[in-house]
């Protein structure tokens, strides 16, 4: 998918669609990180170009990566596809569920899709072309059967896998 280069420079919170998230940051607080973009805070790593595997200081996972539109993140590139991607759920039968997201470009819709899990089998029916937006779906999938789940004991310490 090729979007035209953004030209932002205001801030919003959404996730950068060049962070790849590794696991779910239990230590760090945020006042509210089920509003966060993933639905919680995650560690993990950069893929943008020329920087690919590198680890962000906790400062920039907690301000640029976990957030996008991170215009101050010395590693994002200047010409780029979005800023921005932003997820919801638009369908949860129980069964099966429909996630979609938008990329965002000087805060304005580029592009939009949709992907399907199939929450009985525990799998994707379909998948984001992306590897590096396919990660943050999962990762937002995961938050949200999180805050979904019924009551009771939950994981602590889970990977981006759904």
């Amino acid at each position: 998918m090729i979007f035209p280069p953004a030209r932002s420079r205001r801030v919003n919170a959404l996730a950068c669609p060049y962070f790849r998230p590794t696991q779910k940051w239990e230590e760090c607080t945020w006042p509210h990180p089920s509003r966060l973009p993933l639905g919680a805070g995650w560690q993990g790593r950069c893929s943008a170009p020329g920087y690919e595997g590198v680890e962000p200081a906790s400062e920039e996972l907690k301000e640029f990566c976990n957030l996008g539109y991170a215009l101050k993140c010395s590693r994002l590139p200047a010409d780029r596809s979005c800023d921005a991607v932003r997820f919801s759920v638009a369908r949860d039968d129980g069964s099966r569920l429909l996630l979609c997201f938008v990329f965002e470009a000087g805060h304005r819709p580029v592009a939009h899709g949709s992907l399907e899990y199939d929450s009985s089998a525990r799998q994707w029916l379909s998948q984001h072309p992306d590897s590096r937006i396919q990660a943050l779906a999962e990762c937002y999938l995961q938050s949200y059967r999180r805050r979904s789940a019924p009551a009771g004991p939950q994981p602590s310490n889970e990977s981006s896998q759904p």
